[in-house]
């Protein structure tokens, strides 16, 4: 008969999110965490396979208080900028988490849709918030959501990783410009002609005959 867990998965899950908020991933071993749980590295394996897998586990709890940091968007308008900028706040606050989140290899690499399917309710938050503040489709609303996203996870990632220290009226302003014009090209259906990929002649398509450019 197997001996009975000395924790919980839950309880390991917290410790590991704790070491990691604290000293960083890299921070994250059996040795590690069994020091933090007052044991040896034996009791995280009797309910883990291994610590990628509990990794994971933090970073699904990770997930949950990343939520509850934007939680309140309803009381502030526009109410998908202020989920951007709590984006940012928190990469700035709580660099660890962060990367945890947001800067970890995948284990099985995925697409990006795949990807944005895991941050759990932000992705359609958002989607719905810009669908109905700014009248726009769901197709046209994810479009603008995902280059926002990755607009905002590099202004994220420069705080997180102590490249740039942005105040918050900078943020804002990155943040705003960047929206005013996807929302100006969506609007006038100019968003799919800004695709083409470079040229080694170094010559433009002719913007008058309606090219991509």
């Amino acid at each position: 008969m197997p001996p009975k867990p000395k924790f919980t998965k839950e309880e390991i899950a917290a410790a590991a999110l704790a070491l990691v908020k604290e000293q960083g991933v890299e921070a994250l071993t059996a040795r590690n965490l069994g020091s933090r749980l007052g044991a040896s590295a034996r009791p995280i394996f009797t309910v883990f396979k291994s610590m990628e897998e509990v990794k994971w586990a933090a970073r699904e709890l990770a997930l949950q208080e990343f939520e509850r940091y934007f939680a309140d968007f309803a009381s502030y308008t526009p109410a998908f900028k202020h989920i951007g900028m709590q984006m940012v706040s928190y990469a700035i606050h709580e660099p660890e988490l962060f990367k945890l989140l947001f800067m970890q290899e995948h284990p099985r690499g995925v697409s990006f849709d795949s990807y944005l399917s895991e941050l759990g309710t932000m992705s359609q938050v958002s989607i719905d918030l810009i669908r109905r503040d700014y009248q726009l489709s769901e197709e046209e609303a994810r479009t603008l959501f995902v280059q926002m996203w990755v607009h905002t996870f590099g202004l994220g990632a420069l705080c997180a990783m102590k490249v740039c220290d942005f105040d918050e009226q900078e943020i804002a302003e990155k943040l705003g410009q960047v929206f005013g014009g996807l929302l100006m090209m969506l609007r006038s259906g100019e968003i799919n002609n800004y695709s083409i990929q470079p040229s080694k002649d170094g010559i433009l398509p002719d913007e008058n005959k309606g090219e991509n450019k």
